[in-house]
């Protein structure tokens, strides 16, 4: 009888157990996933703008590769993941209106770049949000020396034309380096 209660015991710790791993498991496995898609879109699309940037320092070819070809690479990459999945860049100053941030975007960019301003924060952070269709989750983007190029407070003639052609609503320059720029986010729809 002691035997029985003994191994009744164990197997019912074991199934306790075992249900807090998966549940930890799935938790983790959305933060990850979330992330992933994160590092898809940033790692395409800096990987291309450095090669353009290797190819012609002017930053010219880098305006016209983003101007030409980033929209299509977001699309490419959410045309890859999973129809619960999706990710995408937006800033509280956008140079793509396709780009532009809904209310949650603005409110955590907010909190984003005061963070940044405090020294709290990091480019390396990643901040998860639930709302009550997703979890979102935001990386944010800060100026580099190769950004200020484009978005910087010194932007040559010649690609200032540029931005001027391909964006009339634009609002993503002066930027100073090591400033906020924006975020990408990915978004996992709750299931």
């Amino acid at each position: 009888m002691k035997l029985q209660l003994l191994i009744a015991s164990l197997l019912c710790t074991a199934g306790i157990h075992a249900s807090q791993v998966h549940s930890s498991t799935h938790a983790l496995s959305e933060t990850q996933e979330g992330i992933k898609y994160i590092k898809m879109l940033g790692g395409t699309l800096k990987s291309q703008l450095k090669e353009q940037l290797q190819a012609d320092p002017s930053g010219l070819s880098a305006i016209g590769f983003c101007t030409a070809k980033a929209q299509l690479i977001t699309d490419e990459v959410n045309a890859q993941l999973p129809d619960h999945a999706k990710v995408r860049r937006t800033s509280l100053r956008t140079r793509n209106s396709m780009n532009k941030p809904d209310t949650k975007d603005v409110e955590i960019m907010k909190k984003i770049e005061e963070s940044i301003k405090n020294k709290t924060a990091t480019a390396m952070m990643i901040t998860k949000v639930n709302t009550k269709e997703a979890t979102r989750y935001y990386k944010p983007l800060i100026v580099e020396a190769a950004c200020l190029k484009c978005h910087g407070e010194n932007i040559s003639p010649e690609i200032q034309a540029v931005i001027k052609d391909s964006y009339p609503d634009e609002n993503a320059s002066d930027y100073t380096l090591g400033s906020f720029r924006g975020v990408i986010v990915s978004e996992i729809k709750k299931r």
